[in-house]
């Protein structure tokens, strides 16, 4: 199973959001670029990159996620999400050496911006974040929480193309209470590849996501905050 810590970018810092909520907002760190260096020394093979002013459209961070891009990416497989909602956007992020776009709200609301995508980029490229509040899907930074179940927007999506979901609870999203594995087993078996993400805070939920069988697991805030360290989470993703 593949970990992924988790790099989201506001204001240029790395921060965490408890639940999604902008006006809940930690920082731990200036430098997102020495962040993803630090996680990449540790062992990191996967870093899940997010651009949160770009998600809430109150801004954007590429040339930071560029220069991050340019550091470490000859180093470790990028998956990198936040606002990606037209092709021009899609794109320019591909031509960074990103491994993988995350396509969140796009995925809800252009289902034609998705399969052109997949068209022109290949599958392999992208994952669906589907973000969820109560069963339902959440879109444009999770501020607004559709009709949309998980379920069906997952079956869509395999319809387009998309194998790749990243699955999201957002109650539980930064609040270190353990991620929703159990829906996220329900989209696998529907025959989604899912990477769990949202409220690990230990080692044995990493250790559960993995004998579930899912493809990989997010985790965040319990690495800033020294709950464990990047390669006791690594040694737990391969147990």
């Amino acid at each position: 199973m593949e970990l992924f810590p988790a790099i989201d970018i506001r204001s240029g810092r790395v921060v965490r959001l408890s639940q999604g909520e902008a006006q809940r907002e930690t920082a731990y760190r200036d430098d997102p670029t020495a962040q993803a260096e630090e996680f990449v020394r540790q062992g990191a093979t996967w870093l899940h990159v997010v651009d949160l002013d770009r998600a809430f459209g109150t801004g954007e961070n590429v040339a930071v996620i560029a220069g991050l891009a340019r550091r470490v990416g000859a180093r470790v497989r990028l998956q990198v999400g936040g606002g990606l909602r037209s092709l021009p956007a899609i794109e320019a992020i591909l031509d960074l050496g990103v491994r993988r776009a995350v396509l969140g709200t796009a995925v809800i609301d252009d289902p034609s911006l998705v399969r052109e995508a997949v068209s022109r980029f290949g599958a392999d490229r992208f994952a669906a974040g589907l973000d969820t509040r109560g069963g339902m899907v959440a879109t444009r930074g999770w501020v607004h929480t559709t009709t949309l179940p998980a379920g069906e927007a997952c079956l869509r999506l395999l319809g387009d193309g998309i194998r790749t979901m990243i699955y999201t609870d957002v109650a539980r999203d930064g609040m270190l209470t353990g991620p929703d594995i159990a829906g996220a087993v329900r989209l696998a078996a529907l025959g989604a590849s899912v990477i769990a993400s949202g409220g690990v805070g230990r080692l044995t939920e990493i250790r559960e996501v993995a004998a579930a069988g899912l493809e990989g697991v997010i985790v965040g805030r319990a690495l800033y905050e020294g709950r464990f360290t990047l390669a006791e989470a690594l040694e737990a993703a391969a147990a």
